[in-house]
């Protein structure tokens, strides 16, 4: 209770998912039945975030796009994690020449602009949500492989680990019951907050055309689709953008939280 804020972040990013699982707890609306007479109402009590050029209900299918969006983003940061780990523990635990090229690898990677990156795998791919999933993860790996990597090059010289080798346990053993559990830490506060730069990464790949197809509600298609009215219903695009900048916001707040606790 000592921590409000972390309170209503976690709840709102909770209230989120729990709304890309069930939406149809929380609105009536069909997302892709069209009412013309009703189109481009302005945000009320019956339409909370207005209506689109078509009729449909902004709330509902921004909603209806957090399924698309969030289950993208869980792929993408899933991919990552395993891949990101799997590299991060072979180059700290192995060494030797098995580090310097994975970390080379890993350091080429970074060195292409992140969504320049995403876009050229994207292309490549096609477009929906599983190559838009993929070409994100692509861009996260690093970010996981270096903190593992740091982690378990740290773990690995504890007096815990070399009385565990002492007393005849295996390097496998060692690598899952002592090294690992010990450097979940770090690997998890970057899972939340990637979770938000993934969240970012896909909405801006959906902004772009690179999403699932239409009549689908991705976040950033709305967003994409909402500026051809920025003079005359400008809540379009204002509504669902601030709607993912407060799951972002609140993803980064929950993991500088999980931080500062494990401090």
């Amino acid at each position: 209770m000592r921590r409000p804020g972390l309170i209503v972040a976690v709840l709102f990013v909770l209230l989120v998912i729990v709304s890309a699982i069930v939406p149809q707890w929380f609105t009536g609306y069909d997302p892709t039945a069209t009412s013309p007479a009703e189109k481009l109402l302005s945000p009320s009590g019956t339409h909370l975030f207005g209506t689109d050029e078509l009729g449909r209900d902004l709330f509902t299918r921004v909603l209806h796009g957090s399924t698309m969006t969030i289950r993208a983003t869980l792929g993408s940061v899933g991919i990552a994690l395993v891949a990101g780990l799997a590299i991060g523990v072979v180059a700290g635990f192995a060494g030797g020449w098995a580090d310097a090229v994975l970390m080379r690898a890993v350091d080429v990677t970074l060195a292409i602009p992140r969504m320049l990156l995403a876009l050229t795998i994207v292309t490549a791919l096609g477009f929906g949500i599983v190559p838009t999933a993929i070409a994100v993860a692509v861009g996260i790996v690093p970010g996981f492989a270096r903190i593992t990597r740091a982690e378990v090059l740290k773990v690995k010289t504890l007096p815990y680990v070399e009385a565990a080798r002492m007393g005849g346990a295996s390097w496998t053993r060692v690598l899952l019951r002592h090294i690992l559990p010990n450097s979940w830490g770090p690997v998890l506060v970057l899972a939340v907050l990637d979770f938000g730069v993934a969240i970012l990464a896909v909405s801006a790949l959906s902004f772009l055309g690179f999403g699932a197809p239409p009549p689908a509600a991705e976040w950033g298609t709305l967003i994409s689709q909402g500026r051809n009215y920025l003079i005359t219903s400008p809540w379009l695009s204002l509504l669902p953008g601030l709607f993912v900048g407060l799951v972002v916001f609140s993803l980064n707040h929950i993991s500088r939280s999980i931080e500062e606790l494990q401090r």
